[in-house]
């Protein structure tokens, strides 16, 4: 059993995506969506949430496309969550993402590409920890 994290960007949520994101979510990823949020993050919280790239040059860039407005968070459980996620999310090229992805569907370039998710089963858990309290997630399975 594994857990994943999605976040639908400002970009998205601009663009009234939301909702049919989260649809796409529960009906191709055959995954139980244990948590959901909407926040605006801070510059810190972003910053933190980033810090694996604090040295690239797009990492400045990141933390101001983050917090120009709300996100929608989400920890996603499954067996092979990670994976199966990935695959409904799509390349983080649009151009490159496959038909009826996420990214394909609402993506409009690399950088404002509608959607982040967890990419290993570590990171999955640290990044949905940064979001949610264990308490928080609704208990699906026994």
């Amino acid at each position: 059993m594994e857990r994943t994290l999605m976040i639908i960007k400002p970009d998205a949520v601009e663009q009234g995506h939301m909702g049919d994101i989260i649809s796409i979510v529960e009906k191709l990823s055959g995954l139980d969506l244990i948590a959901l949020r909407k926040v605006r993050l801070s510059k810190e919280d972003a910053q933190a949430f980033y810090a694996i790239h604090k040295e690239r040059p797009f990492y400045g860039e990141l933390v101001e496309f983050m917090t120009r407005g709300p996100v929608v968070v989400m920890a996603i459980e499954g067996e092979n969550a990670v994976k199966r996620m990935r695959e409904v999310i799509g390349a983080t090229n649009p151009k490159e993402a496959a038909e009826g992805t996420i990214r394909k569907l609402y993506a409009s370039s690399v950088g404002e590409n509608a959607v982040h998710g967890s990419d290993s089963p570590e990171n999955g858990m640290n990044e949905t920890n940064f979001f949610f309290f264990e308490r928080e997630y609704l208990r699906l399975r026994k």
